[in-house]
């Protein structure tokens, strides 16, 4: 039976977790705005993990460029909680996704409202 999981997704996931609550909790930088991570991805080696986030609130680049200035102390701090032989070097990504997705959402609601019109008037034909 294969496993459903790779030892690597099991990682990036607990280090998830550990990481969002060390950032919440005893990351004290007002350059970092509200983050949110969005995923983990530890390499088969566990030799680096790039971590995707997004803000609510902030500067983009301010906290990229911040979170990636925190990412030893974060590091030995998630090495304190999770017990791994080698402890993964992280690299945070700011994660465009989201707002990828929220612009498509935008352009389907425009055309959307730009169709409905003359689905509209079709109706209407038809009933004459």
């Amino acid at each position: 039976m294969a496993k459903d999981f790779t030892r690597s997704d099991r990682v990036a996931q607990q280090m998830q977790r550990e990481l969002a609550e060390l950032i919440r909790l005893e990351l004290k930088d007002p350059r970092i705005g509200m983050v949110t991570l969005t995923d983990v991805e530890v390499t088969r080696d566990m030799s680096h993990a790039k971590v995707f986030f997004t803000l609510l609130s902030g500067d983009p680049t301010e906290s990229l460029y911040t979170l990636n200035r925190s990412a030893g102390w974060l590091r030995s701090e998630v090495s304190k909680r999770i017990k791994l032989f080698k402890m993964p070097e992280l690299h945070f990504v700011y994660d465009t996704s989201v707002e990828y997705g929220m612009s498509l959402d935008k352009l389907i609601d425009e055309a959307m409202q730009t169709t409905k019109p003359a689905d509209d008037e079709a109706d209407a034909d038809k009933k004459d």
